[in-house]
């Protein structure tokens, strides 16, 4: 039951910042400048979240998808972590981390359920 309501929990939360990259949201926006991450990848950035979430539901019910959109989404924003320090920008670095411990949790639940 943990890992249910972890893995619907983090999807809602990587779904959240799928909707915040495609509706360009000022806050999302303003960082991924500043990072140098190119504009013509936001909208598979946001597309590849959106994906990533849909999968962690689906292996509610087929366990494999889940494993491996969880496996995505670790390699995503571990990507994101990454492009932050390289962008020097230490006081921000926990944003990405506050997606990517919940993914991990989900993934790890579900590997080990």
């Amino acid at each position: 039951m943990v890992h249910v309501i972890v893995t619907v929990l983090a999807a809602a939360w990587v779904a959240f910042s799928a909707y915040a990259i495609l509706t360009r949201a000022a806050w999302v926006v303003q960082p991924l400048t500043t990072y140098g991450v190119p504009s013509s990848w936001w909208p598979w950035l946001g597309a590849a979240k959106a994906a990533g979430a849909a999968g962690l539901l689906a292996g509610l019910l087929v366990p494999v998808i889940g494993i491996l959109a969880g496996i995505g989404l670790v390699v995503y924003f571990t990507g994101a972590v990454i492009t932050v320090l390289r962008a020097r920008s230490y006081a921000t670095v926990v944003y990405p981390v506050l997606y990517l411990a919940p993914v991990l949790a989900a993934l790890i639940l579900g590997a080990s359920a």
